[in-house]
């Protein structure tokens, strides 16, 4: 797969014929390997070794409902009391970060009034603070460790 502009981390892979499957670590399962689910495995990774989020307050491609529209998101963290406190939006590498996918995760956050929002497609991580006491958001130069959401 491709590289990302993120560290490199070891998985384990499997092919069965022409399909290629990736072990998810916290869905303990083998994933079909595209190229989205390449970016979300190294994010994962990331922000479990770099960031220190812990593998246990991770949500991952978790269902729930927004107006009686099934959703799925593709990271959620939560902090030790269960809050989830960052929703995380994954693209493939080759797609372009535009207002589509801020716009999306925007919709995923009335549902859990997050702290952070973050999307990446594995090249670039834009990463934004909410501010719902003045109805604002700050782009953020680094995505926050695990340890700043517990502060």
């Amino acid at each position: 797969m491709e590289r990302l502009n993120l560290p490199t981390y070891s998985f384990n892979i499997k092919s069965e014929g022409e399909r290629k499957y990736i072990f998810d670590g916290i869905r303990r399962k083998y994933i079909l390997l595209t190229p989205e689910e390449w970016v979300r495995q190294n994010f994962i990774r990331y922000l479990s070794e770099e960031k220190q989020y812990p593998l246990s307050l991770f949500g991952v491609e978790m269902h729930f409902r927004i107006n009686k529209l099934s959703k799925r998101g593709d990271i959620i963290l939560f902090n030790r009391k269960g809050e989830a406190k960052v929703i995380v939006e994954c693209k493939a590498s080759a797609v372009r970060i535009n207002q589509k996918a801020f716009d999306q995760i925007a919709r995923y956050n009335m549902k859990f009034r997050v702290d952070y929002l973050i999307v990446t497609n594995g090249m670039q991580h834009y990463c934004c603070r909410m501010d719902y006491d003045k109805g604002t958001y700050t782009y953020l130069e680094e995505i926050p460790a695990f340890e700043e959401l517990e502060g």
